[in-house]
């Protein structure tokens, strides 16, 4: 499956599906397969991710915050978790404060980044560094080379949707 098309230079609506059990990232443009690539996930990758240092991946439907092109893994999108549903679940189980939840909700409404130091976790990006082994603390890996094309593809604000 991978490398099923070239990308094109530019796309009208770029989203990101990942499945977590399959380890593959798949990159549409509106309902469009462009391509499919291997990834590594946490060093816990079965689950949703429900605090900080439990390395799993969250599940779920975020959106790409930002992009870091000094991140340490080669090139990074930011994934916009916790979202709102994280920071209700924070709350009711006494791990985040109401300010936390709210500030959180404001991010999320504005599509912007939501706080990245809450015992919920954060800091969770789609980056480079390799697919060899689950090695992350959450992120998503994939190859520097297949990081750099999918970095040029995704705009902030595109859609990411994280499956089981």
């Amino acid at each position: 499956m991978r490398g099923q098309n070239k990308i094109p230079k530019r796309m009208d609506s770029p989203r990101i599906i990942v499945h977590k059990a399959d380890r593959r990232l798949e990159l549409f443009d509106g309902e469009n397969l462009i391509k499919t690539y291997p990834i590594a996930l946490g060093k816990a990758p079965l689950g949703d991710k429900m605090e900080e240092g439990d390395r799993k991946t969250p599940e779920g439907d975020f959106y790409i915050f930002g992009k870091n092109p000094n991140s340490n893994y080669h090139l990074g999108l930011g994934i916009s978790y916790p979202d709102v549903a994280d920071a209700k679940r924070g709350l009711e189980s006494g791990i985040v404060s109401k300010q936390e939840m709210e500030q959180i909700e404001a991010a999320i409404t504005n599509r912007g980044m939501p706080p990245q130091k809450t015992k919920l976790g954060g800091e969770i990006y789609i980056h480079g560094g390799g697919t060899a082994s689950d090695w992350t603390h959450g992120c998503i890996a994939l190859s520097d080379a297949d990081m750099t094309e999918l970095y040029g593809a995704i705009d902030k604000g595109s859609s990411i949707t994280i499956l089981k």
